[in-house]
């Protein structure tokens, strides 16, 4: 049970639905694993053309992950009427993104009227082992349309 209160019922399907206007995402082959309120988990395989000059997932796309993950588990919160816009993230790459698969997660640490707080983990699993390789902190905004 979350302790989170949610504000759309419908949450899911309005997550679904701008994870999947994100093409860029599409691009780098990331699906949507888990949604709960709060907390959102996506998956990659991974693709030598996202990678660095020594064969590692590169940093810009676990950041991309990273900052997904956060800004949508974000969006599991917000209202039927909100969009979502990153405001800002720090980012710990905390050791060589390199794997056969990469899951991130993200978490909401605070949510608020406008911002919300939200943590994420970056996780490389390679023959079975899982192993952290980067952590985020983010602030995502929620953005009421008008009219």
């Amino acid at each position: 049970m979350s302790a989170f209160q949610i504000q759309d019922p419908d949450y899911e399907a309005r997550v679904r639905k701008t994870f999947a206007g994100q093409m860029a995402l599409a691009t780098l082959g990331v699906t949507l694993t888990r949604i709960e309120p709060g907390t959102l988990e996506l998956q990659m395989p991974y693709d030598v053309r996202f990678s660095q000059q020594n064969g590692f997932l590169h940093g810009g796309i676990v950041s991309a992950g990273l900052d997904t993950a956060c800004g949508l588990a974000s969006y599991t919160l917000m209202p039927a009427q909100a969009d979502i816009l990153t405001v800002e993230f720090k980012i710990n790459l905390l050791a060589p993104a390199k794997g056969q698969t990469f899951r991130f997660v993200g978490n909401v640490v605070k949510p608020g009227r406008t911002l919300v707080i939200a943590e994420g983990r970056a996780f490389a699993s390679d023959d079975g082992r899982e192993k952290l390789v980067a952590t985020m902190s983010a602030t995502m905004m929620t953005m009421l349309r008008r009219g």
